[in-house]
Order: C-alpha cells, then structure tokens, then sequence
C-alpha cells in the first residue's frame, strides 16, 4: 500500500493524525512538486508563506488562481541586511489566530530560511512551536507543513518533544537507488529484501556528497529532478511517526515511495528504475550441477558395473563379530641394529 496519495490528498485526515508534516530537499533533489501538491486541495483554507520561493513558482496561474480558500503572503523580499523589515514572525502568528474556524493548513517556505533571517536556531524553534500550538488547538484536524533543507534546525525538528506524531518526507534522486542495486547488490523492495536495502540505504543517503557525485557527477544527468526537465522523476523516502495499530503503543514506519510527474506512484512506473525491475529474477528452482559444467559427469552402463567391482577399504568396517576377543595379549620385539641396549645403568657415571 503506498502512503504518500492520502497525505497528498489530504493532509490533515490521515490516520493518527499528523499535525506536522516535514518536507525535506536537498541539492541533489528538490521536493517542491510534493509541496505544489499540499497547496492545492480546495475546500480547505490555506496559509502560504512564502519566504525562499515567490508565489509564481508554487502555485499554478498565480495571480489568477480561483482557489478562494487560499491565502498567499510573499515575504521573499524581506531579507535581512535588505530590508527594514525582516522578521515576520509576529504577523504570521496573528494570521494564523486571526483564521476563520475549521480545518487549516499553514504552509511555511521554507524553515531554514526563517532560522537564517532570525540568526537563531533556537528563536526559530520557539515560535514553530508555537505555532504548532496554535494549530493543535484548533477544533478541526490542523496541518503545519514546513519545508526546508538540510540544516542544523532539522534534527530539533523532528524529535518527540515538539510533536509526538510526524511525517517526514524526504526527497531522493532515482540515481541514487540504482547505484545501490549496481554497488551494494541491495535493490529496493521488492526487487530485495526489505532488511537488506535499509540497512545500506539510510547510512548512504545521509551522506549527501554521494547523492550530489550521482547527478552532478561526469555520468549524472545534471539536474535536481532525477530524470531531465521532461521528465520529473524522484524517489521518496517516507517516515511517519505515530500511533501504532493496536493503539497502545507509538511506531515509526518508514517507507521508500516514488514521484512521477505532478504526482506519487508506485516505484515500479519510474522509468529511471527500469534497470533494477529488468534484472534476471533468481530461478524458483536450484540448477542441476550436472547441467552447469562444459564437460560429462554421468557414467554409462559399463562404467558403472566396474566401480561396482572395485574392493571397498574397510567395507566390513562396524560389523558385529561372534568369536569372542582374544584375552592377554604378547609384545614381540626384534632389536634393530641401530639400538643400544645395555642392562647396565645409564646414569651410574653421575655422582648423585
């Protein structure tokens, strides 16, 4: 069952509930159709917050869009050292409160780059926690989607004491799947197994040199969208933190997912990967030894008969006797002529 349709359908009906979704780019991947995605549901009304992307790059024939629901702030001019008026932090905040009752999604571009206007990783992360609190309050399911790159705000981000329920979303280059499947022999599931392919995949992903070698490397295509402009593929790697399904206790569950042009599939439909699904599949039975040799190993009929006819060394080896042991037994020993046998003592010329 793939996730990620439902959380781009509808962000704040997922089940536990998320109030705070993650999403993640990087400089091999960009994770922005993901984000296009999120701003379009009508129906619900919808805060934008544009402070590293202008508002023509998110949302489709802006200005002219007929979303009523949507409401757009384009903060990208305010940079500090530019402009008089740099923190925006009060206005976004009495936005949010000042929102009309029901089910709200506020959507912040990006979080890296309020920490980088506010000089301050923990400022930043007191007022996303409060704005986190001001949509957890609300009577309706509230969604806060932040997006961002990697960063040293990201870590504090995504621990339990900001919210014990998260999804994060995370954007991958397909390149970056098959240099797993060509290097690490460690495909995707269900290429591989599941064990196998996490146990390579996260450690390497988290190295984001090796990412950025992939595509902007000599063989790399080049471009952040994993498959020239033509053709927007990306990989998804989806970590969803929540209520397990017994209810009792709290899971993550961490899935590796696929993007093809302006929404999710299935990893199987990226052309990208066609190479790692094309590969000979292991035989369901195991090969016959005989068979896989250049050269005969059976015996005809008369070769046969005569290995028949060859004495076997111990072949009454382990069968019973009935004549009963014999009991005593004699030493016999014949001196060799290079023996020195003496009765006399050998030690008697020591003075003992």
């Amino acid at each position: 069952m793939v996730l990620l349709p439902s959380i781009v359908a509808d962000p704040s009906g997922v089940r536990p509930h998320q109030p705070l979704i993650l999403l993640q780019s990087s400089a091999s991947q960009t994770c922005l159709p993901v984000l296009r995605n999120l701003i379009q549901p009508a129906g619900v009304h919808t805060l934008l917050f544009c402070l590293l992307y202008p508002p023509t790059s998110l949302v489709a024939n802006w200005p002219n869009t007929s979303n009523g629901s949507l409401k757009v702030f384009d903060y990208t001019e305010r940079v500090l050292g530019y402009s008089e008026t740099h923190d925006s932090r009060d206005e976004i905040l009495a936005t949010v409160r000042s929102a009309p009752p029901g089910s709200l999604h506020v959507i912040i571009d990006s979080a890296d780059t309020l920490a980088t206007d506010l000089a301050s990783d923990s400022q930043t992360y007191k007022f996303i926690k409060s704005l986190l609190g001001l949509i957890t309050s609300r009577s309706q399911p509230s969604v806060l989607i932040l997006h961002l790159l990697p960063c040293s705000l990201l870590p504090v981000l995504t621990q339990t004491h900001l919210s014990a329920t998260l999804t994060h979303i995370i954007a991958h280059p397909p390149s970056l799947l098959t240099h797993l499947a060509s290097s690490y022999l460690a495909p995707p599931p269900p290429a591989g197994p599941a064990e196998k392919f996490w146990t390579v995949f996260i450690p390497v992903s988290e190295r984001a040199n090796e990412s950025e070698a992939l595509v902007y490397g000599p063989e790399g295509s080049g471009t952040c969208s994993g498959g020239g402009a033509d053709l927007p593929e990306f990989v998804v790697e989806l970590i969803v933190r929540g209520i397990a399904v017994e209810g009792r206790k709290r899971g993550i569950e961490r899935r590796i997912e696929a993007w093809s042009d302006t929404s999710p599939c299935h990893l199987e439909k990226l052309d990208s990967l066609k190479s790692i699904w094309s590969r000979g599949k292991l035989p369901e039975e195991p090969l016959d030894t005989k068979q896989a040799v250049s050269f005969n190993l059976k015996l005809t009929p008369s070769q046969e008969k005569a290995r028949a006819q060859v004495p076997l060394p111990y072949a009454h080896e382990g069968q019973i006797s009935l004549s009963p042991p014999p009991i005593g037994g004699t030493i016999f020993y014949e001196p060799d002529s290079a023996d020195d046998i003496d009765d006399d003592d050998p030690d008697e010329d020591l003075d003992i």
